[in-house]
């Protein structure tokens, strides 16, 4: 394999005996993180220093591995933008394995073929421009919720970064499974403990031969995990169920779960899918809904933090479109400012690093030839700070690049603009995600100003998504109209 990579002129690190450069990578990255940073957006040499270094050497394509498995970094974007855009489904998703497999299941993120096409028919529906209009008022009554708290903190400081994950949590336990955050809290927080197990158990390649034999404390308490959090779902599942049964509801209801259930209980053998199917879509829901709406409201608070011109401009649109009222779905729609500061924050800090893929079957891509289960990363990051595409300000934050939208802003190269994927398997929830954040925004410029902490310290940190390592502290004062 590694002779049909060097005839094609693919460079990379030299492969190491057993764990190819999985060792080399965790060595640099700990290096990166032994330094303090300045509050910079220039954060890919941070949060992929491998990457960024490699590029350097390397060049734009080059070949990493990780034990026997060679994964190729692509940041050149006509070749992103070919495999990205596979509607034939020769580049699928990666295969997943071991604590991140108990994590994700064979959810909607992984799922391929047949199943994937009946899941994403699923999910359209459920998040349909009228039932995500229908979702509006759950939101809103979910950052009410948390607003009633922050008056608490009028004066103070307070990590907003907390408040988000919470209110995340809140918000797809209300619009995705009709629960209050109090009857999902135990979901969440199993979850939340499940992805902290898988970032600590990537740090060491282990082989799937090995995997299967010893096993690791990360092993166990994650089946532990895996179990609780089935006995929680099923708990809601069951619940839904016997209030159809009992006559007390006449359907399972609009919102996702309602959806998955609908089709578990198909009439017709062939539409059906299974309980673990409708547990393994609630999990991904959870992470999915949450993790990225929660990132990407804890970087846009901060950036608006340390640009006060910028939150004032969103300040004014908000007050403008709804005075003191809260936010309509009709009104998101006009929201101009707050959507270019939205998609330039998801610019510079885009809650997923890196885009996966996997070659199905011996193929050609750009001028390459890529070997069966060869695995493409792709990562924004670096695809979002590209000079020639962005602009010699590519690091600095700068939203009205996004004045005339997204094609103007990258030189009609939409494509480089990758926070929710592309093609055929661009993120269900972007829709959802955005309008969360939006109201979220909203309802917290109309009460408050804020400034960023002295006590913010910035380094950003990958587990599952982009977040804070410390938290985003700010400083909140009340505003007076």
């Amino acid at each position: 394999m590694s002779i049909l990579f060097a005839t094609q002129g693919i460079e990379g690190p030299a492969k190491k005996f057993i764990h190819g450069n999985t060792k080399e990578i965790m060595s640099i990255k700990q290096q990166s993180m032994k330094y303090p940073m300045e509050i910079t957006h220039d954060i890919f040499p941070r949060v992929q220093p491998h990457f960024y270094s490699w590029m350097k050497l390397y060049g734009m394509n080059f070949l990493t591995w990780a034990g026997l498995q060679p994964h190729m970094v692509i940041t050149e974007l006509e070749l992103a933008k070919e495999i990205l855009n596979d509607k034939e489904g020769m580049n699928p998703k990666i295969k997943i394995r071991g604590i991140v497999k108990k994590l994700l299941g064979d959810g909607l993120v992984v799922a391929e073929g047949e199943k994937w096409s009946k899941v994403r028919k699923l999910a359209n529906h459920a998040f349909y421009a009228e039932n995500l209009k229908d979702m509006v008022p759950a939101m809103i009554a979910s950052v009410e919720i948390m607003l009633e708290k922050w008056r608490d903190y009028e004066g103070k400081e307070i990590d907003v970064c907390k408040e988000f994950m919470v209110l995340g949590s809140e918000v797809i336990s209300r619009t995705a499974f009709g629960s209050s955050y109090l009857e999902g809290k135990n979901i969440f927080e199993m979850l939340t403990r499940l992805g902290f197990i898988v970032a600590k158990s990537s740090k060491k390649y282990r082989f799937p031969c090995i995997e299967k034999i010893f096993r690791t404390e990360y092993d166990i308490e994650s089946d532990r995990i895996v179990q609780s959090l089935r006995d929680s779902i099923m708990a809601i599942v069951k619940n839904r169920e016997e209030k159809v049964m009992t006559g007390e509801a006449d359907n399972f209801g609009s919102d996702f779960l309602g959806s998955l259930l609908k089709v578990h209980h198909d009439s017709d053998k062939k539409n059906r899918i299974s309980v673990d199917d409708v547990i393994d879509e609630c999990k991904v829901f959870y992470i999915a809904g949450h993790e990225t709406t929660s990132s990407l409201l804890s970087w846009t608070s901060l950036l608006l933090a340390i640009h006060p011109d910028w939150q004032e401009k969103a300040r004014k649109e908000v007050l403008e479109l709804y005075g003191k009222e809260n936010p309509t779905s009709e009104g998101l729609a006009r929201m101009k400012i707050v959507t270019m500061i939205i998609n330039e924050s998801l610019r510079l800090y885009s809650p997923a690093a890196s885009l996966v893929r996997r070659v199905k079957s011996r193929v050609r891509l750009g001028k390459y030839e890529f070997p069966r289960n060869m695995e493409l990363h792709i990562p924004q990051l670096a695809l979002h700070r590209y000079p020639e595409i962005w602009g010699e300000d590519a690091h600095l934050f700068k939203p009205d690049r996004f004045a005339e939208g997204v094609a103007k802003a990258t030189k009609n190269n939409p494509m480089a603009f990758l926070p929710f994927g592309s093609g055929p398997r661009t993120c269900i929830g972007l829709n959802f995600a955005t309008n969360e954040v939006k109201i979220a925004l909203s309802m917290v410029l109309q009460r408050y100003k804020f400034t960023s902490s002295p006590n913010y310290v910035h380094p950003p940190l990958l587990i599952i998504t982009l977040r804070p390592l410390h938290g985003v502290q700010i400083m909140l004062e009340p505003v007076v109209v």
